[in-house]
């Protein structure tokens, strides 16, 4: 196969030297000649730009990396479009994480009431990227990286375009359990299921092989040799988990503690001031001619294996590689995508996060046991918030807005989703056409 043009559309992303570094060093599962960046900051892409090329470089990798503010340009004859960007910067963070807490709310980007103001943000940004795709590279894969990415992914699937959605959270327990087992992550298979940011880890399969198909069942083994690790990782009480018999996603928390988070987040103020001070520093690094590698204070900004995860997925769906990011066996991997009966207690235009076998012809959720009732009637809950906020995203309206903060299950009380619609919209009016 000939090199790839792989297009990043947010390419001056703190993040794009991760993939830059997973580029050269898995080269062979994908061969890419020619990296575009695109991104309207033309200051920071150049800082951004320039470190990868020299971690490519460095690795003497030969694609070239080349620069934009034009989205049709940079995605035009691409052969895969990765999607990680940020409508409104750190700044929209920053508000996101804050306003929420004045009401007794989570402030979180993802989730509740700051989630659906990204979302509201997001939404109409991305549908109008992946229509210049659909012009100009019309059998482009688009992957989704940009939160949240249930919602946006649902968004791109419902408007016909070859999309799918990507977190790192399924690979980053992939390693994590690989690395208490001492084993290569390619032997851990994970009964991985929920909607993004939205999971729970049911079972964890050591194989035989890497790909294999036998092997044994360690979740409780991993319980009861490294609870306390894995609790500490997620921040959640070990004796939780091991009731549940399963791992939730750190997201779970929100959910799970929310009382305790919100006063947490009063009382030592957002993780998006956090991110905003190591961004300012990365990007101080990145601008030094002589580094060549990602900084390890890159690991803070989070993300972990997303180069890999990312990989993985193009390189399943063009072809070039197994795309075995879930340790599941050649061309398993854990995505977002359609729901098609897979969950049969929700609708088949749903978007969840389950290992799917993905290869040139798309993305096919693999067969799910049944979703116990704690975890299902969660799934169903938040599915319900999802498509309203899509509804609001796509067509505004304070009224549409208060009915998707009305149904997500932090909320739900109608004087707190009055305070919350007021204060997202007061806050977000410059990127709501409508408001």
């Amino acid at each position: 196969m000939s090199a790839l043009k792989l297009a990043v559309v947010g390419g001056g992303s703190t993040y794009t030297p991760e993939l830059a570094d997973g580029l050269a060093r898995l080269r062979d599962t994908l061969p890419v000649g020619e990296l575009v960046l695109v991104d309207p900051a033309a200051e920071r892409l150049e800082r951004v730009a320039g470190l990868a090329r020299r971690i490519l470089a460095r690795q003497d990798h030969p694609a070239t990396v080349t620069t934009t503010a034009s989205v049709a340009a940079g995605v035009e004859d691409a052969d895969a479009v990765l999607l990680q960007l940020r409508v409104g910067g750190q700044a929209a963070r920053e508000q996101d994480e804050t306003w929420p807490l004045e009401c007794g709310c989570v402030g979180q980007e993802t989730t509740g009431a700051g989630g659906l103001a990204k979302a509201l943000r997001t939404v109409p940004v991305v549908l109008g990227i992946a229509e210049q795709v659909r012009r100009t590279a019309p059998r482009a894969w688009i992957v989704d990286f940009t939160n949240p990415v249930g919602i946006v992914t649902r968004a791109l699937l419902t408007a016909g375009h070859r999309a799918v959605g990507l977190c790192n959270v399924a690979i980053g327990f992939q390693r994590r359990f690989a690395r208490h087992l001492g084993v290569d992550p390619g032997r851990i298979r994970l009964d991985h299921v929920g909607l993004n940011h939205l999971t729970w880890e049911r079972g964890v399969t050591l194989l035989d092989t890497p790909g294999a198909t036998g092997g044994r069942e360690v979740l409780p083994e991993l319980l009861v040799g490294f609870g306390e690790q894995i609790a500490a990782d997620l921040r959640l009480p070990l004796p939780l988990i091991r009731r549940l018999g399963a791992v939730p996603s750190y997201y779970l928390r929100y959910f799970y503690q929310h009382d305790t988070v919100v006063d947490e987040l009063r009382t030592n103020g957002s993780r998006a001031s956090r991110v905003a001070a190591i961004e300012r520093q990365l990007l101080e690094m990145y601008a030094d001619p002589a580094l060549d590698t990602k900084p390890d204070l890159l690991a803070q900004r989070g993300g972990a294996f997303y180069s890999e995860a990312a990989v993985q997925l193009v390189a399943a769906l063009l072809g070039t590689g197994s795309g075995s990011g879930s340790g599941d066996g050649a061309g398993v991997q854990v995505v977002d995508t359609r729901n098609d009966g897979t969950l049969p207690f929700l609708p088949d235009d749903a978007v969840i996060e389950v290992p799917a076998a993905v290869d040139t012809d798309g993305v096919r959720p693999l067969p799910v046991r049944p979703v116990e009732p704690l975890y299902a009637g969660l799934i169903a809950h938040v599915t319900a918030y999802e498509q309203l906020a899509l509804e609001a995203a796509l067509k505004g309206g304070y009224d549409r807005v208060h009915s998707a903060l009305l149904a997500h299950p932090l909320i739900g009380q109608a004087e707190r989703a009055d305070r919350l619609t007021d204060r997202l919209i007061a806050h977000n009016r410059a990127h709501l056409s409508w408001a």
